[in-house]
């Protein structure tokens, strides 16, 4: 199979679908790899080093998507790439098609096979392809929330680690998966005082057991919430539904009862978001004020840090990458479980249910099995 890495093209995204030592391990498994110029520039790659591992570098953009059987890559199409699916391709990305519904009917026309990092799950229910970029975004939350929380950018004002006499910042977050346990890790190491919420209490004790004590999991009920809001000054929602929008737990009459000049970093925003003032911004323009709370929903996050983030990203794809192109995409869903959840659409057809339900397209709904019969 021909594997094709294009660069990325959403702003100020500075990751990339392959590194070398991926790229060899294509070849090396009887697969060709063509690589656009540039692609991983913003993560230290030079195209010599592709060229050293066996890749050969491309151009353009258009050239590696008309040339390659499966696209792999880190962020989902956008609409300047829209024209450059071809019908058949198997794209390798994440995707979160419930928070882009252009994305999805655009897909669902042009009749790729989308599989979709998000949804990636094993027996277990973890999300292998998901986890690292979670757990880069989760240990960032209380670094962005920290830097936005100083007087020059409009913040409160408060040092989130304190000083003798002075005690340290409320932090809430909302959701004690991957992101939310990172966080909390990070800024219970900054000295916060974090309560961490979440609606499992099993996920509850166990948080418990291997997080620091200035770190406090609470039952995410709606008081535990609201008593929250009103006394942390870093909140960051954490929340995760597999590959649906995310939960609006967060209202716009919220806001009233936060302390203003505090920071809210929307890690599900990627999903849509966990309040109903969250948009997506960009790392160029990172946060807005709505009535007083500095909203930070940096759609990309862990592109900041490109370099870490690629290297884990690939750490993970390469194990799946390798059996859906050496398989093809139908027999890797059937002889895979975990690639058969991945598989958000095939031929025209949604094959994640919650992706379809998002919208209101139960009529280009087909059940994944049926769809690789």
């Amino acid at each position: 199979m021909k594997i094709g890495c294009p660069k990325e093209v959403k702003e100020h995204e500075y990751r990339v679908g392959l590194i070398p030592a991926a790229v060899k391990t294509y070849i090396d498994s009887g697969h060709s790899v063509v690589i656009e110029k540039g692609a991983g520039l913003g993560s230290g790659i030079t195209d010599a080093e592709y060229a050293t591992a066996g890749a050969t570098i491309i151009e353009s953009a258009d050239e590696i998507w008309a040339a390659a059987d499966m696209i792999v890559k880190v962020k989902e199409p956008l609409p300047e790439e829209f024209h450059r699916m071809k019908h058949g391709q198997t794209v390798f990305t994440y995707f979160h098609f419930a928070a882009d519904e252009r994305l999805t009917r655009t897909c669902a026309e042009k009749g790729i096979s989308a599989v979709a990092y998000e949804t990636v799950q094993e027996e277990d229910g973890a999300l292998p392809l998901l986890k690292p970029m979670s757990e880069v975004a989760g240990r960032m939350a209380p670094l962005m929330a920290a830097y936005f929380l100083t007087k020059v950018q409009g913040g409160r004002g408060l040092l989130p680690t304190g000083v003798p006499g002075v005690a340290p910042a409320d932090v809430l977050i909302i959701g004690g998966g991957t992101v939310g346990s990172n966080a909390a890790q990070v800024a219970a190491g900054l000295g916060a005082r974090v309560t961490i919420l979440d609606i499992n209490p099993d996920r509850l004790e166990e948080l418990g057991r291997f997080l620091p004590a200035n770190v406090f999991p609470v039952f995410g009920d709606s008081f535990n919430l609201e008593k929250g809001l009103r006394e942390a000054v870093i909140i960051i929602g954490a929340v995760l539904i597999t590959g649906a929008k995310a939960p609006k737990l967060i209202r716009r009459d919220h806001l009233k009862i936060m302390k203003p000049g505090s920071v809210f970093v929307d890690v599900a925003i990627d999903q849509g978001g966990c309040a109903e003032t969250s948009r997506p911004t960009t790392h160029g323009n990172p946060v807005y004020v709505v009535d007083g709370i500095i909203h930070y929903c940096v759609a990309n996050m862990p592109g900041a840090y490109a370099r870490t983030s690629t290297f884990a990203l690939n750490n993970r794809t390469i194990r799946y990458g390798l059996r859906v192109a050496g398989l093809g995409v139908v027999p890797a869903c059937r002889s895979v479980p975990a690639i058969r959840r991945g598989l958000n659409m095939h031929e025209g057809r949604i094959t994640f249910k919650p992706v379809a339900d998002a919208f209101g397209l139960g009529d280009l709904y087909t059940p994944v099995e049926e769809a690789i019969r």
